[in-house]
């Protein structure tokens, strides 16, 4: 079944039957009704694959997400989505569950594919050859998130420095001294912005860095809970810790469930801050403080900033930074103890 044969059923011209199925606004709605009834009544279903070869382009964006169990990275993606509903592309969903072998195979896979751009939020351990191995000519690829240091693309990101200080600013403000910074690897270029802005904020109101307030571990629930653990095990009694700046909200969360489990109190005896803001640290109890980076947001800017680099053939490069805003809840009070804030 062709669009010859819709067109002459619906009683309209081939070229009317084609600017339905590419929803363009020049069709009369009743007319675009008509057709779509009769496509629906005669099972007709557009090849786009077939269109897509005649016109030697692709209607596939592919999205290349590293960690899907984060909910941050199903907001961003959804961001995208969203952003791509009415631009003619369909995305095409990866998880590279933070692998860069399996990056560079979806990422190959796409290109067979004849993709038309990627948005590619790189695995942990991706550097800039290795992304030099995965861009081709006229595949354009937009980072998400992680910025990597050397490579020639561009990026969406957040403020993730100005983020962190402010986190770590507000919990000086409320009179804790004793603050730790737990989760993500040293490698990690989010993580070193972060490290960055808490030693900042620290800095600034003369408080020294204790090297043994500082845990690494992978940006997990249960990266936060081990490290909160060992916090709490080596918390001198006399100079206790009272609060923690976290990579992200899961490492967040993990660490509220090591508190609880050593019988402790989120908010009265341990404060404690997030980072990105996703719809579960409204949802936890205490409701967790955290910085607001709007991950949808984000999302969409990375599918817009991939768009105007499909459309354009010589595209300059482009770093959008968004917005970091605390946001204020119940995970963060003042220190009980009064020698605690000397």
């Amino acid at each position: 079944m062709t669009i010859i044969d819709i067109a002459e059923v619906a009683g309209v011209s081939k070229s009317t039957v084609s600017l339905v199925l590419k929803a363009s606004p020049l069709v009369k709605s009743e007319t675009r009704e008509r057709v779509q009834r009769v496509m629906e009544e005669m099972g007709y279903v557009y090849n786009r694959g077939a269109a897509s070869l005649r016109k030697s382009s692709s209607s596939v964006i592919g999205m290349v997400i590293n960690d899907l169990a984060n909910p941050f990275f199903a907001e961003l993606a959804i961001g995208i989505e969203q952003a791509l509903q009415h631009s003619g592309y369909i995305p095409y969903l990866a998880h590279t569950a933070e692998s860069v072998a399996r990056q560079a195979e979806v990422v190959r896979s796409m290109r067979e594919h004849g993709a038309a751009g990627i948005i590619l939020c790189p695995a942990l351990g991706t550097d800039a050859a290795d992304l030099a191995d995965l861009s081709v000519p006229g595949l354009p690829i937009v980072l998400a998130i992680r910025r990597i240091a050397g490579a020639r693309l561009s990026s969406v990101t957040s403020d993730s420095v100005g983020g962190a200080r402010r986190a770590t600013q507000h919990l000086i403000g409320l009179g804790h001294r004793r603050i730790a910074f737990i989760g993500g690897a040293e490698a990690m270029v989010v993580r070193q912005g972060r490290f960055t802005g808490y030693q900042e904020a620290l800095q600034a109101a003369g408080l020294p860095l204790d090297p043994s307030l500082t845990m690494e571990s992978m940006p997990t629930k249960d990266g936060g809970f081990q490290s909160m653990l060992t916090l709490l095990d080596r918390s001198d009694a006399l100079n206790p810790l009272t609060a923690a700046v976290c990579f992200n909200d899961v490492v967040a969360i993990g660490a509220m469930l090591a508190v609880t489990r050593r019988g402790l109190q989120v908010g009265r005896d341990i404060s404690l801050v997030g980072f990105d803001d996703t719809a579960e640290a409204q949802h936890v109890s205490p409701p967790l403080t955290s910085i607001a980076v709007d991950p949808a947001g984000l999302g969409k800017a990375a599918a817009g900033m991939l768009l105007r680099h499909i459309a354009d053939t010589a595209p300059k490069f482009e770093n959008y930074v968004g917005e970091a805003r605390l946001v204020i809840r119940d995970s963060c009070r003042p220190p009980l103890r009064k020698d605690a804030i000397a």
